[in-house]
């Protein structure tokens, strides 16, 4: 690895009072032999637990660590874009706060960057998490494919490393709701991974739950994809064939068969169907108007509310 870059870690922090620590210590433990050129960035998401503490600790520890402290739960994605502005380094490294990061395998992401590609992901062949987020991980996966145009083979996590350009050209995106992949993948496709081994948690569980988790993909594909309104209207088309084709179906039934009576039941059930049809695509329709009209507003992605940086002006060069 070039020991020439100067590097910036981000890490938002959520619930994380007793493994945050131990994460700072085994980044500056294999930073150690690069001449202080780095920074860790580390950003409070307005967590309930003690974290924001742990972190001003860690301030007074470590002068190239940066606090950050929001206003309010923003989301892990407003959180690291909050980062990032803080951030000065050549390429930066994104990480969670629970020590499932596999630090050891740094060195090999930084090398793929050297190789020549602007955004390189860590890939876990084997991901240590609950059937439930493997699940969701696994939905957004698809989701990515389908709705951002994301590579079929595209392996990707929450541990990742950018050039500098990409994040600044991140960070250009002022509007609410911001969804990190969609942006990585309106930038660039020079993109590569490393397979890994994903480490277990140092404590807890994981803050997603399914509001979370269907938030964060709603996110996606409403931010970056009109994909949802295209396919509410092959929706739309097909409900409309399947009604015309059930009409003639009748008729035909009724000429055949004189004393026929007519179904009620059949009835009720197409105009429940087509009723949550409607109502499905009213509600995509709606949550995209919400949403521009929340952008209209200038709502912002994060409010800052303290920032601790000790760090000196000639620390870089």
């Amino acid at each position: 690895m070039n020991n020439n870059y100067y590097i910036s870690f981000v890490i938002p922090c959520y619930r994380s009072e007793k493994s945050i620590e131990q994460v700072v210590d085994e980044i500056f433990l294999r930073m150690e032999k690069y001449d202080n050129k780095f920074e860790v960035i580390l950003v409070n998401d307005n967590s309930p637990d003690n974290v924001w503490r742990v972190i001003n600790g860690i301030c007074e520890k470590h002068k190239n660590v940066i606090a950050v402290n929001l206003a309010k739960n923003f989301g892990q994605h407003a959180a690291l874009l909050a980062g990032y502005s803080k951030s000065r380094g050549d390429i930066v490294i994104s990480l969670d706060d629970d020590g499932q990061a596999p630090l050891e395998s740094l060195e090999d992401l930084i090398n793929k960057i050297e190789e020549g590609y602007d955004v390189v992901y860590a890939y876990y062949k084997e991901v240590k998490q609950n059937l439930f987020r493997r699940m969701g991980s696994n939905v957004a996966k698809k989701m990515n494919e389908v709705m951002l145009g994301a590579p079929k083979d595209f392996k990707g996590s929450s541990f990742y490393v950018a050039k500098r350009f990409v994040i600044d050209e991140m960070l250009k995106y002022d509007n609410s709701y911001p969804y990190l992949l969609g942006l990585v993948l309106r930038t660039t496709r020079n993109i590569a991974w490393v397979e890994t081994e994903h480490r277990s948690r140092l404590y807890g569980r994981s803050g997603y739950n399914f509001k979370s988790l269907l938030s964060l993909w709603v996110n996606g594909f409403t931010a970056f994809s009109v994909k949802p309104l295209e396919l509410s209207t092959y929706i739309g088309f097909l409900m409309a064939l399947i009604g015309f084709v059930y009409a003639i179906y009748v008729i035909i039934r009724k000429i055949l068969v004189v004393d026929l009576a007519v179904g009620w039941s059949s009835v009720i059930s197409i105009m429940l169907i087509t009723s949550g049809m409607i109502l499905m695509i009213l509600g995509i329709i709606g949550e995209y108007i919400g949403r521009i009209y929340i952008c209209i507003n200038k709502s912002p992605q994060y409010v800052i509310k303290e920032i601790i940086d000790l760090r000196k002006e000639d620390k870089k060069d």
